[in-house]
């Protein structure tokens, strides 16, 4: 079994606070490697680390960071392969939604590629006699990543490729379930000319959040977790002066109209739903079908759908999706699904008996299918974050934009019609932060930003796109006049008259 290090200062290190944690093996329930868990002495030598680099970063011209940007890119499609196979050992997706996991990721990496662009300021030239005016975007200096096992690739990518590019330093402290693949995107980002201390990977526990939630010399922090930690996270970092974003939590309902075309909304349903092993914090774990015919219909297709799913190997071509992360993950899972029996809901398909021969051991459940879920409901209410998909009924248009309206997340919502009107009315009215019409998944694009409203979001600045080179620059503005001689003293506020 091998034993994982920190990436700090260009180079891996061991970890030495005697603590560690197990990194399992998904499909075996085999534990494969142990990483450490830093301690604050640790996470501090990392800071040092990207403060004795950070003047030579940040004071590299735009297209020059830009480059090493676009070597990384390259690095990244290279080694498409052999990352998305060790995503897959450690998280247990299936290869091609590991390939997917990285290429959004890279996305964000390609959007970076235009930094030069992306930081230019403003100029006015004669603001006022003889006064011009510009503003200009600067890097905020050491910052830092928080982020959850579902998306090894893609979430730390849509941090610190945006960081990084504007000119900060930035230390990532990835899942303790799945660090391998931070590893070594860390590993390619040195191999792709940025200098040591540029990016960094420590990881760790609590001890590491908090360590850098109190660095006073870490500006600002970026999480993407559950909404209990993400909260956490936003008030102790606030407290202590950082910026934040704190991306938590979700419950992603699809609204389903009497006019959708039901075929095409169960095959969307089902890859939205249970891709990953629902372990998506963009999942559709509702459907609403409006008016009783439709949802007697809509249950039905999916039902058979469900009963018929391959569940198998993260290395199967054929499998939908592959086990749960762990088996404690898996055990929070089959919680869940037993509440919902109790609560009352109708479990129409219960993938609690699946088992997959040869891998009895693996962190393996069958997909689970509940119908007649109410609001009052505890499953209903919170985030379930496994392969498990919601039936919610509504009598009509209004009921069915009142559920994911009211409800504690705002994360993403879709709708499925092909009536313009109420697309436009629902996509305007809904409190919820990203809307998908006929998409099921609406996760932006990198050159728009991702974010949720609610409970599914901390802070103010979204994720990636305009909002991401925002949140990791400063603004200055300055105000210039070349005066050719002496001007009077003046006691009265300045003003461009």
């Amino acid at each position: 079994m091998k034993t994982l290090s920190h990436f700090i200062g260009g180079a891996h290190v061991n970890g030495s606070s005697g603590r560690f944690g197990d990194v399992f093996d998904p499909a075996t329930g085999e534990v494969q490697a142990r990483v450490p868990f830093a301690s604050a002495a640790e996470l501090r030598s990392a800071v040092e680390a990207a403060q004795k680099v950070l003047p030579e970063w940040a004071g590299l011209n735009p297209q020059r960071r830009a480059r090493v940007m676009f070597n990384f890119k390259a690095l990244i499609e290279k080694n498409m392969d052999a990352l998305a196979k060790l995503l897959s050992s450690e998280h247990g997706k299936v290869i091609a939604d590991s390939k997917g996991d990285i290429q959004r990721g890279l996305e964000v990496i390609e959007f970076a590629c235009g930094i030069p662009h992306l930081t230019k300021g403003e100029f006015t030239e004669g603001a006022g006699p003889g006064i011009d005016v510009y503003s200009i975007r600067q890097p905020l200096g050491v910052v830092a990543g928080i982020t959850p096992f579902n998306f090894p690739a893609m979430i730390p990518m849509w941090m610190f490729g945006v960081a990084i590019a504007c000119g900060n330093c930035f230390i990532l402290k990835p899942s303790e379930k799945a660090p391998g693949v931070p590893l070594r995107l860390a590993e390619l980002m040195i191999e792709a000319g940025a200098p040591p201390g540029v990016l960094q990977v420590v990881n760790g526990d609590k001890e590491a959040v908090d360590a850098i939630l109190e660095d006073e010399d870490i500006a600002a922090v970026s999480f993407v977790g559950s909404s209990a930690i993400a909260e956490y996270v936003y008030a102790k970092g606030a407290a202590t002066g950082k910026r934040i974003q704190a991306m938590g939590g979700a419950k992603n309902h699809a609204i389903v109209l009497p006019d959708a075309d039901l075929d095409a909304t169960v095959n969307e349903l089902m890859g939205a739903g249970y891709g990953s092993a629902g372990e998506r914090c963009m999942a559709i774990s509702v459907v609403v079908p409006v008016t009783e015919r439709i949802a007697e219909s809509l249950a039905h297709k999916l039902k058979k759908r469900v009963q018929s799913l391959k569940i198998g190997l993260p290395t199967d071509p054929d499998a939908a999706y592959g086990p749960l992360v762990t088996a404690a993950h898996r055990q929070k899972v089959l919680d869940y699904i037993a509440m919902g029996e109790e609560e009352g809901a109708e479990l129409v398909v219960d993938g609690r008996g699946f088992s997959l021969q040869g891998n009895e051991n693996g962190f393996f459940l069958g997909a689970s299918l509940f119908d007649h879920v109410k609001p009052s409901m505890q499953t209903y209410r919170e985030e379930i974050f496994g392969p498990v998909l919601q039936i919610a009924r509504a009598r009509d248009f209004e009921e069915a934009l009142a559920l994911p309206s009211k409800h504690q997340y705002g994360n993403g919502v879709a709708i499925f019609t092909h009536d313009g009107d109420a697309a436009r009315e629902f996509a305007s009215r809904v409190n919820v932060g990203m809307v998908g019409i006929n998409v099921p998944i609406p996760v932006p694009l990198a050159y728009y930003s991702f974010g949720g409203w609610k409970r599914s979001a901390f802070g103010d600045a979204n994720q990636h796109g305009s909002d991401g080179v925002r949140f990791f620059t400063r603004l200055k503005t300055v105000t210039a006049r070349w005066p050719k001689g002496a001007r009077d003293s003046s006691y009265v506020m300045p003003t461009m008259r």
